[in-house]
């Protein structure tokens, strides 16, 4: 992890590395026995609905290659959506359609393709390819998520997201995740997206970070990133609070996007969020960990 901040120690930055997380963070506070829950989209969207945390509608599952002739009939009449790994992980193997023309679908991407392409990425879905450690997988269809408007300059393609890391079930660290022409219409940062840091009392913009760069700009449409108030910023705490809790994990990264007309739904959650977030604040988890460990002194199970 490159830092930004020039000869300031990560120490002194109070920096959570990847062996600190494990040991202290994900060893300590998340029983292995809970890792299915968040891992498993499918399972994690039946969480969601018995919490009455609102996420994103699923409108069928194709569990077998035999299955994929049913395709074709849960997409009748459908004109946007989403097909995605049950079991994916860093975004991959997802397809966002935003149009639909007779049986030709656009993606996100901008690019086209047809029922036969859509067949082949399912096949691809349910053969393990973006899988969590290649196993067989299941397809969702999912809902589309219209974004909000407040994205719109910002979030030319693609849907912006909020991560937010919890840990003992409080909110430590959140970002602003956004994509880029660049991305093709994905937020992960890995892929060219862009992080943008959040004060997590205001729910406001501070800090932007693009590849190894510190930014103020979106970089395609040149839209300021800073000082940005993210809508229903206490809900948003909450549903994270909320999911944490149920899920039973101490640390763990809650995604939620914001529809234009739904507010905020829950994306998905992990059981090992990765360490980024500290990059698009330029400040460290560790320091936030100790705060909270501070205001109730941390006993084993709690």
């Amino acid at each position: 992890m490159r830092w930004l901040l020039g000869g300031r120690r990560l120490r002194q930055l109070g920096i959570l590395g990847i062996n600190r997380r494990n040991a202290e963070c994900i060893l300590d506070h998340n029983p292995r026995s809970r890792f299915s829950v968040v891992d498993d989209k499918l399972e994690m969207a039946e969480l969601c609905r018995r919490i009455g945390v609102p996420t994103p509608a699923i409108h069928g599952v194709l569990s077998t290659h035999g299955e994929l002739p049913l395709l074709e009939g849960l997409l009748y009449g459908r004109s946007d959506f989403v097909l995605k790994p049950a079991r994916g992980s860093g975004g991959r193997g997802i397809a966002i359609i935003e149009e639909r023309e007779d049986d030709r679908f656009r993606r996100s991407n901008g690019k086209w393709t047809d029922l036969d392409g859509l067949h082949s990425f399912a096949s691809d879905i349910l053969s393990g390819m973006f899988s969590l450690g290649g196993q067989p997988d299941r397809v969702l269809l999912q809902q589309r998520v219209r974004a909000h408007p407040c994205f719109a300059e910002i979030a030319p393609r693609g849907v912006a997201d909020v991560r937010i890391i919890l840990y003992r079930f409080e909110p430590a660290m959140a970002m602003l995740r956004l994509p880029t022409y660049a991305s093709n219409g994905r937020a992960n940062l890995h892929q060219g997206g862009i992080g943008v840091g959040v004060d997590i009392e205001r729910g406001t913009t501070h800090l932007a970070v693009h590849g190894d760069e510190m930014i103020t700009r979106h970089p395609d449409t040149r839209a300021p990133l800073l000082d940005r108030q993210i809508p229903a910023w206490g809900a948003i705490l909450d549903m994270a609070r909320v999911t944490a809790r149920a899920v039973g994990l101490g640390f763990i990264g809650i995604d939620i996007v914001i529809d234009e007309s739904e507010g905020p739904l829950l994306l998905e959650a992990n059981a090992r969020p990765g360490l980024t977030i500290q990059l698009a604040n330029q400040r460290g988890l560790r320091e936030m960990i100790e705060q909270i460990d501070a205001r109730e002194p941390y006993r084993r199970g709690s």
